[in-house]
C-alpha cells in the first residue's frame, strides 16, 4: 500500500510542477494576507509598537489558516479526478483503493510544507521572529502540518462527496473562513464577546495558533492579559490539537474510503 501510495503522491507534485499556477496563487493569497493585516490593522491593535508585536503575534494565525485552507486542495483534487473519470482508471489497476486516498494527502503535505517555507521568509521581512530553539520551532511547525493532515482527510471526504471541484471550493469557504476567524488567528481573545469567545477558546484553530506561538515564542508579542484564557484546550493547546487530530483521521478516513469506492462506481 506505502509503495502504491508513493507512486500516486508523486503523480500530484509532478501535477504541480506542470501547472505552476496552482502552487503560485496558493502562495500568493496567504503573503497578501501577512502584509494586508501586518500593515493595515497591526498599528490599530498594538499602536504603542507602531504594529510590530502584532506582526510576531499574528504570523501563527496566519500559519494554522494557510494550511487549513491548503487542506482544500485535497478535496478539489479528488473531485476533478472523480470529475474526469481518473479513479475509475485507479481502480482498475492492481493497486491498494486506499493509495489512492493516502497519495493525495501525502502530497498535499509536501504542498503546505512549501507554502510554509514562503510565508516564513515572509514574515521574516515584515519582522517577525522565532524565540525559541530549533527543536521548538521545528515543532511548532510540526504541530501545523499533522492537524493539516488530519484536517486533509475532511476534505478527502467532501471532495469524493460533491460533483465539482468549484462545489468544494465554495463549500470549504463558506466553512473554513469563519471557522479561521472565530479563533485567536487574528485579534487576542479578549476583543471577542462573550459567547463568540468560549466559542474561540475551544476552536481548535485557536488551539493550533496557540501552541504554535507558544513553540515560536511568540506569546509574549502583546500584552498577555489580551490573549491568555483559563480554557483546558488553550492551557494544553499540543495535546488538544493531537486529540482533535486523532479523532479527525479515526472518522473520516473510514468515510472517505467508503466514498471512494462509492464515488468510483457512479
Amino acid at each position: 500500500m506505502l509503495a502504491d501510495a508513493s507512486v500516486v503522491a508523486k503523480r500530484n507534485l509532478i501535477k504541480i510542477k506542470r501547472v505552476p499556477d496552482l502552487l503560485v496563487f496558493t502562495t500568493l493569497s496567504p503573503i497578501m494576507f501577512v502584509l494586508l493585516f501586518a500593515y493595515v490593522f497591526g498599528g490599530a491593535i498594538d499602536p504603542a509598537g507602531g504594529g510590530a508585536g502584532y506582526r510576531e503575534f499574528l504570523m501563527a494565525g496566519i500559519f494554522a489558516q494557510t494550511v487549513i485552507f491548503g487542506a482544500t486542495n485535497t478535496g478539489a483534487g479528488l473531485a476533478e479526478d472523480v470529475k474526469k473519470g481518473i479513479i475509475e482508471r485507479f481502480r482498475s489497476l492492481p493497486m491498494s483503493s486506499s493509495a489512492v486516498l493516502t497519495g493525495r494527502t501525502l502530497s498535499d503535505v509536501v504542498n503546505n510544507l512549501i507554502v510554509l517555507v514562503v510565508m516564513s521568509l515572509t514574515g521574516l521581512l515584515v519582522g517577525w521572529r522565532i524565540h525559541t530553539s530549533v527543536g521548538e520551532a521545528l515543532a511548532g511547525f510540526a504541530v501545523l502540518i499533522v492537524f493539516a493532515y488530519a484536517f486533509s482527510w475532511v476534505m478527502a471526504f467532501v471532495g469524493l462527496l460533491v460533483p465539482s471541484p468549484e462545489v468544494v471550493n465554495n463549500a470549504s469557504f463558506i466553512v473554513i473562513f469563519p471557522v479561521t476567524f472565530l479563533a485567536n488567528t487574528f485579534v487576542p481573545l479578549n476583543s471577542l464577546p462573550g459567547p463568540l469567545r468560549v466559542f474561540a477558546e475551544w476552536n481548535p484553530v485557536s488551539a493550533v495558533t496557540a501552541a504554535a506561538r507558544t513553540l515560536f515564542g511568540n506569546d509574549g508579542a502583546i500584552p498577555a492579559s489580551a490573549s491568555a484564557s483559563d480554557a483546558w484546550p488553550l492551557q494544553h493547546p499540543v495535546l488538544y490539537v493531537l486529540i482533535w487530530s486523532v479523532v479527525i483521521v479515526a472518522v473520516f478516513a473510514p468515510l472517505a474510503s467508503r466514498q471512494y469506492r462509492r464515488a468510483a462506481s457512479r
